[in-house]
C-alpha cells in the first residue's frame, strides 16, 4: 500500500505542465523639447492601463531611453520634468517586439492645434504669446524683487516655469527670489528650505543651459552659465555645502576668465566665513592673480593674516603673519579713501608697521613747521 501511495504522487507530479518564462517587450525613445534640443533628466512613467502595473524610466543627457522586461500592454505614458507634465501619449501598444516612442513637443504642438484646428499661422501666434506672456512674468518678478517683495516674485516665477519649464534664466531667477527672500525669514526652518529651493532651482538653471549648449553655443552662454555657477556657490554655502560651494565658484571662474577675480574672492569670502582663512587666503590669491587691482581681496587677506598674528613674550610686542603689512597698504595705494581704509590704517598700526602712500615706498614722517 505504501509503494502505490508513492506511484501515485510520482504520477501526478508528471501530471503538472511546465512553465515557461512570461514574454517581455522593450521600449526605448528619444525626447526633444520645443526647440528640438534633448530633454535630459526627465522622468516617463509607463502606465499599464490592464493591470495597473507601472514603471519609471529616465532620460540620459543625449535625451534618450531605454528598458527591457516591460509587460505586454496597452501603456498611458507621461512625460514629465522637475514635477512638470510636457506631454503624455495614451494607448500605447508594447508587445514581445521592441517598441519606440519619441516625443516631440514642438510636433506635439502642432498636432494638438491640427486637432483644433489652428493653422500654422495661428499656432506661431500662440507661440508668441506663450513667450509675450512669459516675458511680462519675468517683468513683473523682477519689479517686485527689486522692491523687496519675493513672495511675489517666487509665485509669479513659479507661474511661469508650470507653463515653460525648458527656460534656464526663469529657473535662474526663480533662485534669486528664493535666495534673496531666505536671508528675510524669522523662521530657520523656513529659512533653510528657502536657501534649498535656491540650490535646486540654479541647479535646473545649470542643467537646462548646459544643454542648450551642448547643441550649439551663444557668444554670452558661457559668462551666463558662470553667473549660475556664482549664484549656486552662494546658496550651497547657505546650506552648509561647503565644498560644493568651492566647486561651483571654481567652475565659474574657469567658464568666464574676466569674472573670475569677482568669483574667486567670493569663493574667499565663503571660506572665510567658515573659518578656513588659509584656503580662503588661497582664494584671495587667485582673485588678485586674475586681477591684481581687485583692492577688496587685498584687504580681506589682510584682515585673515591679522588673526594669525602672534605676540613675544620677551618684548610682548606684535609679531604679524608675513604678508600682513603688504596686503594691507597694498590695499591702501589701491583705495586710499576706501571703505576699509581706516580699519586698514588702524590694523597697520596695531602690527607697529608703517603707513605706504604707494606699494613699496614707505611714507616720510610728518613734521610740523614752526
Amino acid at each position: 500500500m505504501k509503494h502505490v501511495l508513492v506511484l501515485v504522487m510520482l504520477a501526478a507530479a508528471l501530471c503538472v505542465p511546465p512553465v515557461f518564462a512570461q514574454a517581455t517587450g522593450t521600449v526605448k525613445g528619444v525626447c526633444r523639447d520645443m526647440e528640438g534640443k534633448p530633454i535630459a533628466g526627465a522622468n516617463l512613467e509607463w502606465f499599464n492601463t490592464e493591470n495597473g502595473r507601472k514603471y519609471n524610466l529616465k532620460t540620459n543627457n543625449k535625451g534618450e531611453y531605454f528598458s527591457l522586461g516591460i509587460e505586454p500592454g496597452k501603456y498611458k505614458v507621461t512625460l514629465t520634468q522637475s514635477g512638470k507634465q510636457l506631454d503624455q501619449v495614451t494607448n500605447f501598444p508594447v508587445g514581445a517586439e521592441e517598441a519606440t516612442l519619441d516625443f516631440d513637443l514642438k510636433k506635439s504642438q502642432t498636432e494638438a492645434a491640427q486637432q483644433k484646428g489652428m493653422t500654422p499661422e495661428q499656432l506661431k501666434q500662440m507661440q508668441e504669446q506663450t513667450v509675450k506672456a512669459l516675458n511680462e512674468k519675468l517683468q513683473v518678478a523682477n519689479q517686485a524683487m527689486q522692491g523687496g517683495d519675493f513672495d511675489t516674485a517666487i509665485n509669479t516665477l513659479n507661474e511661469a516655469t508650470q507653463m515653460d519649464a525648458s527656460r534656464d534664466l526663469l529657473w535662474a531667477r526663480l533662485g534669486d527670489a528664493y535666495l534673496s527672500s531666505a536671508a528675510k525669514q524669522t523662521d530657520t526652518t523656513e529659512k533653510t528650505k528657502r536657501f534649498g529651493e535656491a540650490v535646486n532651482d540654479y541647479q535646473k538653471a545649470i542643467d537646462l543651459k548646459k544643454k542648450t549648449m551642448e547643441t550649439g553655443q551663444k557668444p554670452d552662454d558661457a559668462k551666463n552659465l558662470a553667473a549660475y555657477y556664482n549664484n549656486l556657490g552662494q546658496a550651497q554655502a547657505r546650506t552648509g555645502q561647503l565644498d560644493e560651494s568651492t566647486k561651483s565658484y571654481e567652475q565659474a571662474a574657469q567658464l568666464n576668465p574676466a569674472g573670475a577675480s569677482q568669483y574667486y574672492y567670493n569663493e574667499g569670502a565663503v571660506l572665510t566665513n567658515s573659518g578656513k582663512v588659509d584656503e580662503a587666503n588661497a582664494a584671495y590669491d587667485k582673485a588678485i592673480a586674475a586681477d591684481p587691482t581687485k583692492a577688496d581681496a587685498y584687504y580681506q587677506k589682510g584682515v585673515n593674516l591679522i588673526n594669525k598674528a602672534t605676540t613675544d613674550p620677551k618684548t610682548g610686542k606684535v609679531v604679524p603673519a608675513p604678508g600682513t603689512a603688504e596686503a594691507l597698504n597694498k590695499y591702501l595705494e589701491l583705495q586710499p579713501t576706501g571703505q576699509f581704509a581706516e580699519g586698514a590704517k588702524g590694523m597697520l598700526q596695531y602690527i607697529g608697521s608703517s603707513i605706504e602712500t604707494s606699494y613699496g615706498t614707505k611714507k616720510k614722517a610728518a613734521t610740523t613747521k614752526k
